[in-house]
């Protein structure tokens, strides 16, 4: 299955069981007014965590309808961040949502041992762009969590972006490992990442995918660049996945897609027990809506 456009992540929400999200620390002007935006396309149905009084006044600035919205009165944003994810251990809510609160905080809370959500030891943000250079949606990771992943911590993230495209029904994802250049070079270590990542997925340690690397990017996403460097690929040029070396490259990429390439976006966090949604204030409101139906279309 191929997905072309980010509404149809809105289409999937919509058809499927509506989500509730527990939003931590809610009283946030952009976050209230996104989620009042996913509400009303019944994609979610909030459960806000936070300073009670604030979020009331902060909801009726963006016309948002507390009527039977279950609010949690917590002043402390790193209690807030507690009780969110003490409300997705209870079975109240399925996705988690970060609001005016530092994600340090937010990420503490999620990878605590002992009262989190951690599912493995490594969590990643996981991007869907919908370009207008490309034929299909594709995932760049990882832009914001994994400063300079060691090799086990790559393994992880490209897991984690494997599973994200299973569950929107992309069965079979191509991920393409990024680096500056599409041989191994023992001097250049994503070179040899890239190797080694494509190895233990043609011998079944990395399942569900077809991996192949080193790509750079130009034959990652062209089959004619592929064709005049003479590269024999069934990833390249039609990657789902762009797996990058590190933060600054993916977030670099990220970037230049959505402000040089006019593309646009939905995001999550993955490796937890659930999504998570953690929108920055420079994201437009789209990318934030766009965010909240990726994660409510999970199945």
């Amino acid at each position: 299955m191929e997905l072309k456009s980010l509404n149809e992540f809105l289409e999937m929400a919509q058809n499927c069981q509506t989500k509730r999200v527990a939003v931590a620390a809610a009283e946030d002007e952009p976050v209230l007014s996104a989620v009042n935006n996913a509400m009303a396309k019944k994609l979610v149905i909030p459960v806000l965590v936070g300073d009670e009084p604030k979020i009331r006044e902060i909801a009726a600035s963006v016309g948002m309808n507390l009527d039977g919205i279950k609010i949690v009165h917590e002043p402390k944003p790193v209690v807030a961040c507690k009780l969110a994810v003490k409300l997705i251990r209870d079975g109240e809510a399925e996705v988690l949502m970060k609001g005016l609160v530092p994600t340090a905080d937010l990420l503490r809370a999620v990878l605590d041992k002992e009262n989190g959500l951690r599912k493995g030891s490594t969590i990643s943000h996981i991007a869907f762009f919908e370009s207008p250079a490309y034929h299909k949606l594709i995932v760049v990771t990882d832009a914001a969590m994994n400063i300079a992943p060691e090799f086990k911590e790559k393994v992880a993230i490209v897991n984690n972006a494997v599973e994200a495209c299973h569950r929107v029904g992309i069965e079979n994802p191509k991920v393409a490992v990024l680096a500056a250049v599409e041989v191994v070079n023992e001097k250049m270590e994503p070179t040899v990442h890239a190797a080694m990542l494509t190895m233990m997925n043609r011998r079944g340690q990395i399942k569900g995918c077809i991996v192949d690397g080193p790509f750079a990017i130009d034959n990652a996403i062209s089959k004619e660049a592929c064709h005049h460097k003479k590269i024999v690929t069934e990833v390249g040029g039609d990657a789902d996945i762009l797996m990058c070396p590190d933060i600054e490259a993916a977030n670099i990429l990220y970037k230049s897609m959505n402000f040089l390439g006019g593309a646009h976006s939905a995001a999550v966090i993955m490796g937890a027990s659930v999504p998570i949604v953690l929108t920055s204030r420079a994201d437009s409101e789209e990318t934030k809506l766009y965010s909240i139906a990726l994660a409510a279309a999970m199945k």
